[in-house]
């Protein structure tokens, strides 16, 4: 399925009317462009701050978080809000939503936003604050249910390592050949190639 901004917004601004949040926390660069896209249809989100958190594969083959400075430290200054929107463009494991809900200052309103996300990941999140997606996709993660953003399959970043140089998706054969089964060559060797320009 091919997933567009235009539709996982509508999908999301479907689910029901929000009064506006004194204050908006985006997740990294795509959280804060998530926040802006439904603030211009809604008038929800009229203060978006950016909090930069994200997840890096370890050595064990786990995930950890990471960003530039503590989350507790980052949203204190959000204390004295009486509602706070947390947005980012997709929960896949709830790892990195589960952590800033989890480190928020307690407010009397709290929401939880995307563009999309795996159903089962949803109700984790649910524990901590009630949450809305755009677009939720069944399955079980990793076997049935995978998000790609396009621009992941040809730039480093979209695979974030501890210790290590970042990959694109296209550096991960065992993931090309899941997802493309049946020309996963011929798609990597496109997705090499565009990466030479895009670096050049």
């Amino acid at each position: 399925m091919i997933l567009t901004l235009a539709g996982q917004v509508d999908g999301l601004v479907a689910r029901g009317e929000h009064a506006p949040f004194a204050e908006t926390v985006g997740i990294g660069r795509a959280g804060v462009r998530v926040a802006a896209a439904v603030h211009a249809r809604t008038g929800w989100f009229p203060s978006i701050h950016q909090v930069d958190l994200w997840r890096e594969e370890d050595r064990d083959g786990g995930y950890v978080l990471s960003g530039p400075e503590p989350l507790a430290a980052r949203l204190a200054a959000l204390a004295s809000a009486d509602s706070i929107a947390v947005v980012d463009d997709t929960i896949f494991s709830g790892l990195t939503m589960r952590a800033v809900l989890a480190a928020l200052p307690r407010v009397p309103r709290v929401h939880a936003f995307c563009l999309r996300a795996v159903a089962d990941s949803l109700a984790s999140v649910a524990e901590l604050a009630p949450v809305t997606a755009g677009f939720a996709a069944t399955g079980r993660i990793l076997e049935d249910v995978s998000f790609i953003n396009a621009s992941g399959l040809v730039r480093r970043g979209a695979i974030r390592r501890t210790g290590r140089p970042p990959l694109a998706f296209y550096e991960r054969p065992e993931w090309m050949a899941a997802w493309f089964p049946m020309d996963h060559e011929k798609i990597t060797a496109l997705c090499r190639e565009l990466a030479a320009e895009l670096d050049g």
